[in-house]
């Protein structure tokens, strides 16, 4: 049975899209594990303390990795999500010479993809965590040195400082998944059902094409939603979309709350990496800005604020403790429709809008 994605062919345009990495060689990377391993440890302290919450799968691992290593990481990472839509696929190919090529197409676009990001990435924390399989690869907070180093040496960044608000970035997230156990659960069984509605049929790209026309023609921007996906996704997908979205959401807004609040005093530049990290992204070339779009990254940072925005409406009319609400099961969770609209959340939950109106 032919192969959907050829993933050899993926992780060789990966590693060549990446390209060389200078500080690779550095005696400054050689320290970066050391380093990596005592400031994960300081941040799950700071966000432990600052949320309450307290890892039920101990001690965060940190894994300093250059861009082929992340590459890997996420190829496999990548592999275990699609599988039941690869499996599918693969179905339905008949072997020969066109499947190859098919197969190495494919290959080669999530591979461009990835080697992009991983010029980019600083950090991950990879959540795919799947117990029938080997779990040296997962539960990893992922540091890429070469692109930590070359911000700190193009910026004048304070290494130790800089290191630990990198870590501060997805020390928070782990948090969330293995102090709230139920969240990856939650999740992995939401991206499991998208996996399981998918239907690779070329039909799709008709309703594709006619979401876009309908986008433009109400002057919308048909990737805003989240890249060249949603643009494929069926009704029932595009429900379960929106629940990953809102989930999404609130961990990227929660994570970026709980990263200012824990780090306090202990990152007095926080304000100067923020601003020129953002200045990065503002100045992207053209075509790096498409394929922002084309993959969903431009939607993502769009969470950070929507979620940023839905928590301070929230804690402004109940405080943390109506907040603690949304984490403490799936139907309390928000949707991407409550996320944007927090007084719909705020009503299911019963807080009266004359309340709410008045914070």
């Amino acid at each position: 049975m032919p192969n959907a994605i050829d993933w050899a062919v993926a992780e060789r345009v990966a590693v060549r899209f990446a390209g060389r990495e200078p500080f690779s060689s550095s005696y400054h990377y050689d320290a970066m594990p050391a380093d990596f391993d005592r400031l994960t440890a300081s941040a799950q302290e700071l966000v432990e303390a600052h949320t309450g919450w307290t890892s039920h799968s101990g001690e965060a691992r940190a894994r300093v990795v250059d861009r082929a290593d992340w590459v890997r990481a996420n190829i496999a990472s990548v592999q275990r999500m699609l599988r039941p839509v690869t499996e599918r696929l693969e179905e339905r190919m008949a072997p020969g010479p066109a499947a190859l090529a098919t197969a190495a197409i494919a290959g080669a676009e999530v591979g461009a993809i990835l080697g992009w990001m991983s010029t980019r990435v600083l950090g991950q924390y990879d959540l795919l965590v799947l117990e029938d399989e080997d779990v040296d690869d997962q539960d990893v907070v992922y540091y890429v040195g070469p692109n930590i180093l070359a911000l700190e040496k193009r910026f004048g960044f304070p290494p130790q400082e800089f290191r630990l608000w990198v870590a501060l970035h997805e020390v928070p997230h782990r948090t969330q998944f293995t102090g709230k156990p139920w969240l990856r659960h939650y999740f992995l069984e939401q991206v499991g059902e998208l996996m399981a509605m998918a239907d690779p049929d070329p039909a799709r790209l008709f309703a594709a094409i006619g979401r876009v026309a309908e986008a433009i023609r109400t002057r919308r921007n048909p990737l805003d939603d989240g890249g060249v996906v949603t643009l494929f996704a069926s009704a029932e997908q595009r429900a379960a979309m929106e629940r990953v979205g809102g989930l999404m959401s609130l961990l990227e807004g929660h994570g970026d709350v709980t990263m200012d609040r824990a780090g306090g005093d202990a990152v007095p530049s926080a304000e100067r990496f923020g601003r020129v990290l953002r200045q990065r992204r503002s100045n992207a070339s053209t075509p790096a800005r498409i394929l922002q779009k084309l993959i969903g990254i431009e939607a993502k940072l769009a969470q950070y604020e929507q979620g940023e925005q839905f928590i301070a409406r929230v804690e402004a009319t109940g405080g943390p403790a109506l907040l603690e609400r949304a984490f403490s099961g799936p139907e309390m969770l928000p949707s991407l429709t409550e996320i944007r609209q927090p007084e719909r959340w705020l009503d299911r939950m019963g807080v009266p809008t004359v309340v709410a109106a008045g914070s």
